[in-house]
């Protein structure tokens, strides 16, 4: 099992635009695999899915799953949406087992349209109301650094705060920024980031896709040190902009990777039943739920509320 990004085997070229990511396989260098899965399919941007098909060599088989009702990708384009509605490959929907566990039982409930009370005697679920952006903000901090670490014995370094949008009194901005004052207070002496700060990537990376999270571990005019899962990367200078703080994540960066405990801050605006389900459905042990948006969150989840985006994908794959 490996990040699609790795598969495709990123690399730095020179002569490739700025801010380009170029990949190893492609046409010319094809998988040497005869069956693909992409877990969320749904994740795939139109330049993305292009990049995969053409590494997929003739006869390979490619299956793109997803998530009933999974939010688009952050990038141009619907590929997997396009696909299913130009009716010309195969789709198959499997039947699953009513879930048990809490989380997956509320996830699942959501993705239906109702924001259901569930049965959560370890603590699997805790719903946190706040009244204000200010105590929002707060509650969550409190939870990162107190809260679950004492109560459940879940580390700080496996909790992600997850929110819909990066900017506002709730943002990712402003709740990294109130969590760096407790967690790793610093100057920000590398493009306002310090050792020890937890970055996540905003925008694919030679040395890491996006949305994966890392540790800074040193800087310098040569760049910015940082350890990723994949390894430890310098990123240079002109790059460093691709790097957020990583303590508190939009949901669209995420979406790619599960944590024992969740955080979801739902503020009153950039509400959709897709991004909540999707929100909650990143937390394995536990998940709490910073409720800042009174009934705007049970109506975004009934309404649905996604905009609908539209392309030519499906009608020029069926032509």
């Amino acid at each position: 099992m490996s990040s699609l990004h790795r598969l495709l085997e990123p690399r730095e070229d020179p002569s490739a635009a700025p801010g380009a990511v170029v990949y190893g396989r492609g046409e010319q260098r094809p998988f040497d695999l005869d069956l693909v899965i992409v877990t969320d399919g749904a994740a795939l941007d139109v330049e993305l899915c292009a990049v995969l098909a053409e590494a997929c060599p003739d006869g390979a088989h490619l299956v793109l799953c997803a998530e009933a009702g999974a939010p688009p990708p952050a990038g141009p384009g619907r590929p997997l949406d396009d696909l299913e509605a130009s009716e010309t490959v195969p789709v198959v929907a499997l039947d699953a087992e009513p879930p048990s566990e809490p989380i997956a039982a509320l996830t699942e409930a959501v993705r239906g349209g109702e924001l259901a009370a569930v049965d959560a005697p370890g603590r699997e679920v805790v719903i946190v109301p706040a009244e204000s952006p200010g105590e929002a903000v707060h509650r969550a901090v409190q939870l990162v650094t107190d809260s679950i670490p004492r109560a459940l014995g879940i580390a700080v370094e496996d909790v992600q705060v997850v929110v819909p949008a990066a900017g506002g009194e709730v943002g990712a901005g402003a709740l990294n920024a109130a969590l760096k004052a407790r967690l790793n207070p610093g100057p920000g002496a590398f493009g306002g980031m310090d050792p020890g700060d937890r970055v996540v990537v905003a925008a694919p990376l030679p040395h890491a896709p996006l949305g994966e999270t890392g540790v800074v571990t040193g800087g310098g005019p040569h760049g910015l040190e940082a350890a990723f899962p994949g390894g430890t990367a310098v990123i240079a200078p002109a790059d460093a902009p691709r790097l957020r703080h990583g303590w508190a994540v939009t949901v669209a960066l995420a979406r790619g990777t599960r944590r024992d405990a969740v955080v979801a801050v739902m503020p009153a605006d950039g509400l959709s039943r897709p991004l909540v389900a999707t929100a909650f459905g990143l937390a394995r042990r536990h998940l709490s739920v910073v409720q800042a948006a009174g009934p705007a969150l049970a109506r975004a989840v009934r309404d649905d509320g996604a905009p609908a985006r539209r392309t030519r994908l499906a009608r020029l794959v069926a032509q």
